[in-house]
């Protein structure tokens, strides 16, 4: 396994909800004795990424915030960079709303471009059906990641991929996803860690988003099996990681086992 880089996914990796996965502190400190680079990935994009930067510093990471890559954050980035000066109507909590427009974004509740639909916890009835009124006068749907369900401590909670479905359904259109495992967020996090995209490794818990993401673009990945994916699963899909263990707390002995 050739890498540069590390992609490190959170909920179900590092963390689940509110408790932190044993050894994954550890593992992040091993990073930093070794000098490779990492970039947390997240799709959550319930909230700011200051919000993530400060629940890992809080969980006893020694990070950055830098090393947060959110998926609003690219979503922001995908929309600033393919449609510079079109205005959003967003699908967002408040602190989310906030880092869109000090992004730069113009928001509308008008006659907006773009519908931007975040994983909003704050999601009322008026603000599906005015996001749906937008969507059939013409407004693109860009979503910021495809995730059914988000885990929680205990289980799991409705996450943005059903209204996605509801929005593709209801207004004839197909919604531009950019979280994981579309492949901006991998070229994301390498431009972030200044590293080649062909070499960066993706460790996570879902096979449909973060090793698929690295499977598409043939890097080497890394599946624990501390979150939503168990060994049935795996065995039932098509998409292959590279190397499996039981979670974070395993990847620096593997990775000095490949030495």
């Amino acid at each position: 396994m050739e890498y540069y880089g590390f992609m490190i996914d959170m909920d179900g990796t590092v963390y689940k909800g509110g408790n932190l996965i044993k050894g994954a502190v550890e593992f992040i400190d091993y990073l930093k004795e070794v000098g490779i680079p990492f970039v947390f990935l997240t799709n959550n994009s319930s909230r700011n990424r200051s919000f993530y930067y400060s629940k890992l510093k809080k969980m006893g990471f020694d990070v950055l915030e830098k090393n947060v890559l959110t998926s609003n954050i690219a979503t922001i980035r995908y929309v600033k960079d393919n449609y510079s000066g079109k205005k959003v109507f967003p699908i967002a909590s408040e602190d989310v709303t906030e880092e869109i427009s000090d992004s730069g974004i113009t928001l509308s509740e008008k006659d907006p471009d773009i519908v931007y639909l975040t994983f909003d916890k704050t999601i009322t009835y008026n603000k599906l059906n005015e996001a749906y009124h937008h969507i059939l006068a013409g407004a693109k749907l860009v979503a910021t990641h495809p995730d059914d369900v988000c885990p929680t401590e205990n289980s799991y909670d409705v996450d943005i991929g059903p209204f996605i479905r509801l929005f593709e359904s209801l207004g004839g259109v197909k919604a531009e996803v950019v979280g994981k495992p579309n492949l901006l967020m991998l070229e994301m996090a390498a431009k972030e860690m200044n590293v080649s995209k062909d070499h960066v490794v993706m460790v996570g818990d879902r096979l449909y988003t973060d090793i698929k993401m690295a499977f598409d673009a043939r890097t080497p990945s890394i599946l624990v099996l501390s979150g939503e994916t168990s060994k049935n699963d795996l065995e039932n899909s098509d998409i292959k990681p590279t190397y499996v263990v039981d979670s974070v707390k395993d990847i620096p002995k593997l990775l000095e086992s490949l030495k």
